[in-house]
């Protein structure tokens, strides 16, 4: 099946719009009435919907999922483009993500992982170019380069953060931790600059960008220290943890688990290719409305709708003033992410940066296509301002330019989070002080409302762990409100 979402470009066919994607669901639909009462209502097919929605359904509850898209995965699907997967969102898992590892040995898929980064063959190097100019160093150099200037960045306890976060997953137990969130990436490098060579800095920034995909000055520097706790206060364990290890046949096959789960309980009804205008909450039950005008009624709804999407659907009653504030103020990741197929198939083993003059910023080698072809994944942020199908030898270009000489492209696939009316943006990142003052208000319940996205997640919040994190908790606190638990018998 064929989404409507995602671009692809070669030079014989031109730029298309729409990929292959097993995520797409069709029918669209298998309800035929919208008169039934439901006990939950979960708006969103992202991990976070998919997750509260089979752990109810599982639980004997009728639940109904409505998606705005025609496919399941919100911000993580993939394209299968060739026999070959290519990601259009959340990418890359890992054993030290709990929730995502227990749905992988759930599902018995652990052996469906494959290394990512693979420096064993071909060029096997780095790629640096600057406003100084151009070198190439060896992988080990690259680590060294990127290790020492991060860890001048985070280390501001003398313990490389780890004071300052010692539990990633209750990130603001300390007073000191809300401090550094009200400061942004651009203030800390200020600080330190003097520490800096020049390919240090260059190499922190551009790392820095690669995580948020905003700018300096609008990246909050928590949320960047979160992160590196969350990776083990490591460089190496944010390589090992963030860009290592990816499914063989691509994110799509992994969330189809969820749905299909969920489906053979025979209690779930869906609607797809619908988006939400309104929701509804009298108080006795919760009434969401479509763009079309259709309308559902079940006793709790779950929105996982992202944050920066949250202010274009209307609450009755309207949103505390703090939660409304946190969707007008969104999160500041527009990532610019395109894959390059390219003809040289040594380009695997290979990594690079160009800084800060390219539209591009970092890629990486990622995989080998049936063809022999290497694929490279490139990454821009908001600053760059480029669109990328709106200029596709401008796109081309950029690609090229991240290794002049090196970049036969062949296929550019691509999807654009900033222009997509579900998404508003990639994965979340925040600006100062969005979390120290409404990371509360966003993760609280407005009446029989809950709201789940891996976007306020606690522990790897933007990641697809974060998303199954809060389906999780959402779908058990529903659980305990509409089942609850027998009384135990008087003589325990």
């Amino acid at each position: 099946m064929t989404s409507r979402d995602g671009f692809q470009w070669t030079p014989e066919t031109g730029l298309s719009q729409g990929v292959p994607s097993i995520g797409v669901i069709s029918p669209s639909t298998n309800i035929c009435s919208s008169s039934a009462k439901y006990d939950v209502i979960v708006v969103g097919a992202g991990y976070a919907g998919l997750t509260a929605a089979r752990d109810l359904t599982l639980t004997g509850l009728h639940v109904l999922l409505i998606e705005a898209r025609d496919r399941i995965g919100g911000r993580s699907w993939s394209s299968n483009i060739g026999e070959y997967p290519f990601e259009m969102g959340g990418t890359w898992v890992h054993w030290s993500q709990p929730h995502v590892w227990r749905e992988i040995s759930r599902y018995n898929m652990r052996t469906e992982l494959e290394k990512s980064i693979d420096f064993s063959g071909g060029v096997n190097h780095f790629q640096l170019r600057t406003a100084q100019g151009s070198s190439i160093m060896s992988h080990e150099d690259e680590e060294a380069l990127l290790s020492g200037a991060i860890c001048k960045f985070v280390n501001v306890d003398g313990d490389m953060g780890r004071k300052v976060i010692p539990f990633p997953h209750d990130a603001f137990d300390l007073s000191e931790a809300r401090r550094y969130d009200e400061i942004s990436v651009q203030d800390r490098i200020d600080a330190i600059g003097l520490s800096l060579t020049p390919n240090e800095r260059a190499s922190l920034e551009s790392f820095i960008l690669l995580c948020s995909c905003a700018t300096l000055e609008t990246t909050s520097f928590f949320e960047f220290l979160h992160w590196w706790a969350l990776c083990g206060y490591s460089y190496r364990g944010c390589v090992e943890a963030l860009i290592s290890y990816k499914f063989r046949g691509g994110q799509s096959t992994f969330a189809i688990k969820f749905f299909k789960e969920a489906l053979a309980t025979g209690r779930l009804s869906y609607l797809f290719t619908t988006p939400v205008s309104s929701i509804n909450d009298p108080g006795d039950n919760v009434t969401v409305t479509t763009r079309d005008g259709r309308q559902y009624t079940g006793a709790r709804l779950i929105s996982t709708i992202p944050l920066n999407v949250l202010k274009s659907v209307s609450f009755d009653p309207p949103l505390d003033t703090q939660h409304t504030e946190a969707a007008n103020t969104g999160h500041v990741n527009q990532c610019v992410r395109v894959h390059a197929e390219v003809s040289s198939k040594d380009m695997r083993s290979w990594t690079g940066i160009s800084y800060p003059s390219n539209k591009l910023v970092y890629a990486i080698g990622d995989g080998t296509t049936p063809a022999g072809n290497a694929h490279i994944v490139c990454f821009g942020g908001s600053n760059n301002e480029i669109h990328p199908e709106e200029d596709i030898n401008e796109t081309k270009n950029a690609v090229e330019s991240m290794a002049p000489g090196n970049m036969d492209v062949q296929r550019l696939v691509f999807h654009n989070w900033s222009k997509d009316d579900f998404a508003k943006g990639a994965w979340f990142f925040s600006s100062p002080g969005l979390l120290s003052s409404s990371l509360d208000a966003m993760r609280a319940r407005h009446g029989n409302v809950l709201f789940a996205n891996s976007d306020w997640a606690v522990g790897w919040r933007a990641f697809i762990d974060g998303a199954i994190e809060e389906g999780t908790r959402a779908a058990m606190t529903v659980k305990e409100e509409l089942q609850p638990a027998p009384a135990l018998p008087s003589y325990l």
